[in-house]
């Protein structure tokens, strides 16, 4: 019972939002959705960046927690921790694609070693876009090769206090970036060719999506260093969530309503668009984790279920997707939006095999052998 209670229902809400936008998303590029749910699908790009910021969040106050009950950062365990939590889920979905063509909802595979070195979203190559959303996966990797680091440089030198100020040079280095990548390859470039160079140069790398991650790691910053700031926002809960309502309707209209819209391409959106979406993602975290919110306190078994199952879903959806719409639609007749229900249906049930066949045995076997 106790740990049931310590459960962040808030954060299972904002993770089952995350899986359900990425899934609408992906589902209207490749097929249509509805219509009265095309403008809400189109936005569900962002879905990653909450996840990068629910990210960001439990992992910093992961290692944040652990360094102060031991004193020290456990790399062996963390890094155990990871490779258990994402990688035979993961390697599962590359081999499906790799020996099951059948399963490929693109037009073809970058070179195996690229997913296997997560580095498939470094020079994506725009047209072998099969498993193309693993490229998230990818920069999360990179952050959590890199944090445990930075961590115990400022651990070890006793910089915490000055953590805001790291937050804030890597910040302005990554807008410092974008406007020079915009400058060289976005700028010159006309028409449809233009919007394909800002997905692949401000879009996918690493480099350049850091924003949902920091917005992470400030949030878990203010709870464990900041009290009295902390003390300040968790009063005002519903508040701040709608403020990052608000701010993420701002951002729809400056991205056009969508990634794939040719404002992306402004020099505007290219710099300020994902932090402007971080930010609110980040206020939205927050009120989840505000005791007196409605987020905090609604609780709601289907959230949980889709928070617990989100990796898997996310893994495994494009593939779920394609076979109902080439296996299903080629042997039954069906309306669109019969498909567009099953297919999501199908998402989730293969998610659910995913989780309990490879996820969910690993974690118990991660557990069972911890590195201390």
């Amino acid at each position: 019972m106790g740990k049931q209670n310590k459960r962040l229902h808030g954060l299972d809400h904002l993770r089952s939002a995350a899986i359900i936008l990425v899934l609408l998303f992906h589902y209207k590029v490749y097929y249509g959705v509805p219509e009265w749910i095309n403008s809400f699908s189109s936005f569900g790009w962002s879905g990653v960046d909450l996840f990068f910021v629910l990210s960001g969040y439990l992992i910093t106050e992961k290692l944040f927690s652990e360094h102060e009950k031991t004193g020290r950062i456990n790399f062996k365990g963390f890094y155990w921790n990871r490779f258990f939590r994402i990688i035979p889920a993961y390697l599962t979905i590359v081999l499906f694609y790799y020996y099951f063509p059948q399963l490929r909802e693109g037009r073809g595979l970058q070179p195996l070693w690229k997913f296997l070195t997560f580095t498939q979203n470094i020079s994506i190559d725009m047209y072998l876009n099969t498993f193309s959303h693993a490229w998230s996966l990818c920069a999360e990797e990179h952050f959590y090769l890199l944090l445990p680091m930075v961590l115990y440089i400022i651990f070890s030198k006793k910089l915490t206090n000055k953590t805001f100020y790291f937050l804030a040079i890597v910040l302005v280095m990554g807008l410092i970036i974008r406007y020079s990548v915009w400058e060289i390859f976005i700028q010159p470039a006309l028409g449809r060719q233009r919007l394909i160079l800002a997905i692949k140069y401000i879009y996918y790398p690493t480099y350049m999506r850091m924003d949902g991650l920091l917005a992470g790691v400030a949030v878990a910053t203010i709870f464990r260093y900041c009290p009295l700031l902390k003390e300040k926002m968790v009063k005002h809960g519903n508040f701040l969530f709608l403020i990052s309502v608000f701010l993420l309707f701002i951002a729809y209209f400056q991205f056009g309503g969508s990634v794939l819209s040719m404002k992306f391409t402004s020099l505007g959106t290219s710099l300020f668009g994902f932090p402007l979406i971080s930010f609110a993602y980040g206020l939205m975290v927050i009120a989840a984790l505000s005791p007196d919110s409605a987020l905090y306190k609604f609780q709601f078994r289907p959230s949980r279920m889709l928070a617990t199952l989100s990796y898997s879903i996310y893994l495994i959806h494009k593939i779920t997707n394609h076979l109902m719409n080439t296996k299903l639609a080629d042997n039954f007749t069906m309306r669109t939006d019969q498909i567009f229900l099953m297919s999501l249906f199908a998402a989730v049930l293969g998610g659910f095999a995913l989780y309990i066949i490879v996820e969910k045995p690993f974690l118990i076997l991660r557990d069972r052998y911890k590195f201390n």
